[in-house]
């Protein structure tokens, strides 16, 4: 069973109330939208390796926004709660058009039901069952229309192949990073009785934990302190 998070209440409370989540926060938006800018201009030639690096890269900012919106919802961006609450719900309004009032109650659903029929994040196995599952919860078709509709007015001034290769491609890797590495990883099959969270995390690995979902990969911990930041997870493992 993984350790229980070694950071108090008071020192995680502290850090955020000092403005540092503001700060992280803040970083992710300015580099996603910077990230943004710049490959919507990009020449595209080919299938070329700096063009999968800057896929890459944008998918990982994207990851970065979905967990800044996450922490969010735990409260751990800004102690100032509208501060807090406009944070993540333009991180998930950037996030395709989602919904912080609709995601909001359905994420506390997911940490009071973990692993059980209530838990609006839990699916069948296979993963690609599951994966539809959770499609289907968080993905609604006004989000859709809404999508489409930006792409046709943005195509006027900006390469379509560019709007596909840089927001829809990295979008949708991007859900499947969130989800294959933040809840069918941690989530499925069978766990101990004793283990409360019904969930597991990966090996220590600072490094491979930060690139594939920061550091959600310790999602033990994450559901045994909800209230420590993406940012600060580390110190659990």
């Amino acid at each position: 069973m993984p350790a229980s998070n070694t950071l108090s209440y008071v020192q995680i409370r502290s850090q955020v109330e000092s403005g540092k989540g503001v700060f992280i926060a803040v970083l992710l938006l300015v580099l996603w939208f910077g990230l943004l800018a710049f490959n919507l201009q990009y020449e595209v030639t080919g299938l070329e390796p700096m063009l999968i690096v800057l896929i890459l890269l944008q998918t990982h900012l994207f990851t970065g926004l979905f967990i800044t919106a996450h922490d969010a919802m735990h409260g751990t961006v800004s102690a100032n709660k509208k501060v807090n609450k406009f944070i993540g719900a333009l991180c998930l309004l950037l996030f395709a058009l989602n919904s912080w009032k609709r995601m909001l109650p359905k994420h506390h659903e997911h940490h009071r039901f973990a692993g059980t029929a209530e838990d609006p994040d839990y699916g069948p196995p296979p993963f690609w069952l599951w994966f539809f599952k959770f499609v289907k919860t968080y993905v609604r078709w006004y989000q859709i229309v809404g999508m489409a509709i930006l792409h046709n007015i943005a195509k006027i001034w900006i390469s379509e192949v560019n709007l596909v290769l840089f927001y829809i491609v990295p979008s949708i890797l991007s859900m499947l990073q969130l989800f294959y590495f933040g809840t069918y990883l941690p989530h499925r099959g069978e766990h101990a009785a004793e283990n409360k969270h019904r969930s597991r995390s990966q090996s220590k690995n600072h490094v491979w934990a930060f690139l594939s979902c920061y550091f959600f990969g310790y999602h033990y911990e994450h559901h045994d302190a909800p209230s420590t930041p993406w940012w600060l997870l580390y110190a659990s493992k």
